[in-house]
């Protein structure tokens, strides 16, 4: 009796060699900037001006340009604050965890993410300082630091200040590992390198890299090292701001669940943004080869499972409220669901519970351009979450007299979009001048992706085997 063990597609395709990979990595950054680069910086350029207008008026004359009220005063400023830093999420997983796993898809992956990661923890570090209104004294307000203004200082009791140290050190660590990443490649282009300004630049940025073995065993324990200091940021970080609003009172917000369920949807929404990018990255730059349908069908797999978790935490909220016994938790819950801003919850439960189910499906998870959708529709279900949390749970307190509406500004969406502006300027920056590749890491599994290495291993593919690739197994 024989058995035929599927095989894993390779991490790397169209027999490429160790020649090949520098070569197609490099290009990009060696060659002039193509037509669709240009094209996508002038419209991430349009953003970042036509956004920074608006928020350059928000500073001169105060955050009384936003829609907020005396009952809703967070609403898209702290969202969209919640949002980027979930954005950020999957750029440690990825970068941290895996390689702790030994994961070897990640590879192709990882060093865009790990760039989404810190670009997207910019841009939601502008939010809570523009929010504190005089933003240009704000680390006064928000560091321990030594003032003339009496008894002025820091509470560290609070999660607000938390924030911001778990955030600067989420940012400074994820820079650092990003870098360190980086140094391998940045010295094979220095080797490249024919004019001197170029040759220079990446000289310094290599750090003297040599490629010799002990640099690389230094090289690999520092990257341990940093992937063991980051992995507990995956879980603490959004715990933190999960804490911001599990700490208060207010009903919808007063639970134990955020935490875990905070950091699931961080999850959920990073490995949709990276599959946003690298789908569009896949195409401008031709890496088919490298980031290939093995890759794509892994990370439409992660936001499946993290969406069904999402999805269990929504259950579990009206759950909780349910058996609470507390009315005004209860009304908070049925609120959500049936008041003023049902449209708001209905669209996250769609874009966040059901549209990632259909990744079950192989074809639907083997499309790009359906994937593409439902990357997108994620994201925007993962807004639509932050600002049901934040706003429903505000708009309607134990004041009837005070029950207001919210009515985001032409100022709130502008500044929601000059942050996109920036994120995708620094994004396009960065892959016209850095290898959106780590060479280093997909040369180390090229061997994995032979035809004679591969052979034996399993897969989730549900492709035929081809008859001279078939491992026959007796029983």
């Amino acid at each position: 009796m024989q058995i035929v063990s599927k095989v894993r597609e390779p991490l790397v395709t169209g027999g490429k060699t160790y020649k090949d990979i520098t070569e197609d990595v490099c290009r990009p950054v060696e060659a002039n900037p193509s037509k669709g680069w240009f094209g996508g910086m002038a419209l991430s350029l349009f953003l970042l001006l036509a956004g920074g207008y608006y928020l350059g008026d928000m500073l001169w004359n105060g955050i009384g340009r936003w829609g907020l009220n005396k009952t809703v005063q967070w609403a898209w400023d702290i969202t969209n604050f919640v949002w980027w830093v979930g954005i950020g999420h999957a750029g440690t997983l990825i970068s941290a965890v895996l390689l702790l796993f030994r994961q070897k898809w990640r590879t192709s992956i990882n060093r865009a993410a790990e760039a989404m990661t810190i670009f997207a923890v910019i841009c939601a570090a502008i939010w809570p300082v523009v929010h504190m209104g005089r933003p240009w004294i704000g680390g006064i307000w928000a560091l321990p630091l030594p003032n003339t203004y009496g008894s002025l200082w820091v509470n560290f009791n609070s999660p607000l200040l938390w924030d911001v140290f778990a955030i600067s050190t989420y940012f400074s660590v994820s820079l650092v590992f990003w870098f360190i990443g980086l140094v391998p490649d940045f010295a094979t282009i220095r080797d490249r390198a024919i004019k001197p300004i170029p040759r220079l630049i990446y000289g310094a940025l290599s750090m003297g890299f040599n490629g010799s073995a002990k640099t690389w065993m230094h090289y690999e324990a520092v990257s341990l090292i940093l992937a063991g200091l980051s992995t507990p940021l995956v879980l603490s970080v959004h715990t933190i701001v999960s804490m911001d609003f599990a700490t208060s009172v207010i009903p919808g917000w007063h639970t134990t669940i955020f935490p875990p369920y905070f950091v699931a949807g961080a999850i959920f929404s990073g490995f949709a943004m990276v599959l946003t990018l690298m789908l569009v990255t896949r195409k401008l730059y031709k890496l088919e080869d490298y980031i290939t349908m093995e890759h794509i069908e892994m990370m439409s797999l992660v936001v499946t499972i993290t969406g069904s978790v999402v999805g269990i935490a929504y259950i579990t909220e009206f759950v909780i409220a349910w058996y609470s016994g507390v009315e005004y938790e209860q009304y908070a819950f049925v609120n959500r669901m049936t008041g003023q801003y049902w449209w708001a919850y209905w669209s996250m439960m769609a874009c966040n519970v059901i549209s990632p189910q259909v990744f079950y499906v192989k074809k639907l998870r083997t499309n790009i351009p359906f994937i593409f959708f439902i990357s997108i529709v994620v994201n925007i279900g993962m807004w639509f979450e932050r600002f049901v949390i934040i706003v429903t749970s505000l708009h309607r307190d134990y004041l009837p007299s005070s029950w207001l509406y919210f009515n985001p500004t032409i100022t709130d969406v502008m500044c929601y979009v000059f942050t996109f502006g920036l994120f995708f300027t620094l994004f396009l920056a960065f892959a016209k001048y850095f290898p959106v590749v780590n060479m280093a890491e997909v040369k180390s599994v090229l061997k994995d992706s032979d035809s004679k290495v591969y052979k034996s291993r399993r897969t989730i593919s549900n492709e035929v085997v081809p008859e001279a690739d078939r491992v026959p197994v007796d029983l």
